[in-house]
């Protein structure tokens, strides 16, 4: 159901790059990490962070020749909107210039939930609509907003989900009012010792949940994108589980909670190694047809590789691009549910 502010013309078009994020063979570039993270990222291999480090990171990674192949859309943080390249080029219009479609962050992270220890929700709801508004007037189209739910004892509480799931919503609403795709993030986190079977009935919950407040926010569902967890056993759980079990288990819940309208799944990575990221996105997609596009939205999962060479050759480019390169065609691989173990070898993924 539109509001009174969107109009026809503006519901149009953000189905269409619902629909062009999620293209057959496409996925989204997640370099959206907050100046802290990007920090702790850049002292995981010996770097100091510093803003122009920051800024010469990522046109490394946005000007990687053939990129627009495999990755339809970058989410960026709000630093990196106002960053240029060597020559003076506004990064978003880099990507632009890429054939990708610039997107961004627009949360401003978790804080504890008052009165429930452990558990959080996200802030940033202050003064988003006219945040939105310069983002779209900058020429970006797609908003993101993560929302964090732990599984421990007596966790989640439906106190958490529930507020979770409605900032979720009002952050769809207002961007969509922008004209901006929102894409929708809940993620049930895989740290712990829960099994499949724990995750899989939390991650319907959430689901449920969610999909209940953005119809009753009146969001649009053809013009809005998933961003959830596969459903996994907990990262130190006493049974872990194959490729083909995961991917069974995560289809179910979806097919449970998420309506056939949204415009497709963007799967983040969420702690999985890159190789166990791309395995699961594969085996996802050997599965029999969904109402739904199964894409990736990862961070780690692309960027792991690539920064470990970048850091060894700050002034060239060309090996840690094609470490993102062969990445992302990788991952388009599994989009296809062609990807094999042998491929992560094969010279013709390495870009």
């Amino acid at each position: 159901m539109k509001t009174d502010a969107m109009t026809d013309a503006m519901t149009d078009a953000m189905v269409e790059t619902a629909r062009a994020i999620v293209a057959p063979g496409k996925g989204v570039l997640a370099a959206d990490e907050s100046a802290p993270t990007m920090a702790k990222r850049l002292a995981a291999v010996g770097l100091e962070s510093s803003e122009s480090l920051r800024r010469a990171y990522r046109e490394t990674l946005f000007t990687a020749e053939g990129l627009s192949e495999h990755i339809s859309g970058v989410i960026l943080f709000d630093e990196t909107v106002h960053q240029t390249d060597d020559a003076g080029t506004a990064l978003p219009e880099v990507l632009r210039r890429q054939g990708i479609i610039p997107g961004i962050k627009v949360d401003r992270g978790i804080r504890p939930l008052a009165g429930f220890p452990g558990e959080v929700a996200t802030e940033g709801l202050d003064g988003l609509r006219e945040r939105l508004g310069v983002y779209a007037g900058l020429g970006l189209r797609f908003a993101k907003w993560r929302a964090v739910i732990r599984i421990d004892d007596g966790m989640p509480t439906d106190t958490a989900i529930r507020t979770n799931a409605h900032l979720l919503a009002r952050y769809a609403a207002l961007s969509q009012e922008a004209g901006l795709v929102p894409i929708v993030e809940p993620e049930v986190l895989m740290d712990g010792a829960h099994d499949i079977s724990t995750c899989a009935t939390v991650t319907r919950r959430v689901l449920d949940e969610v999909y209940a407040q953005l119809a009753e926010h009146r969001v649009v569902l053809e013009a809005t994108l998933l961003k959830p967890n596969m459903v996994l056993p907990g990262t130190v759980a006493a049974a872990q589980a194959s490729d083909g079990e995961i991917a069974t288990a995560t289809i179910e819940a979806l097919r449970a909670a998420v309506p056939a309208a949204v415009a497709g799944v963007l799967f983040l990575s969420g702690g999985q190694s890159d190789q166990e990221a791309t395995a699961r996105l594969d085996a996802l997609n050997r599965l029999p047809a969904q109402p739904w596009e199964l894409s990736f939205s990862y961070g780690r999962a692309l960027q792991a590789p690539v920064l470990r060479v970048w850091s060894e050759d700050l002034a060239g480019r060309a090996m840690a691009q094609a470490a993102l390169i062969k990445r992302a065609r990788l991952n388009g691989a599994a989009r296809a549910g062609a990807y094999t173990a042998a491929l992560e070898k094969d010279p013709a993924f390495v870009g």
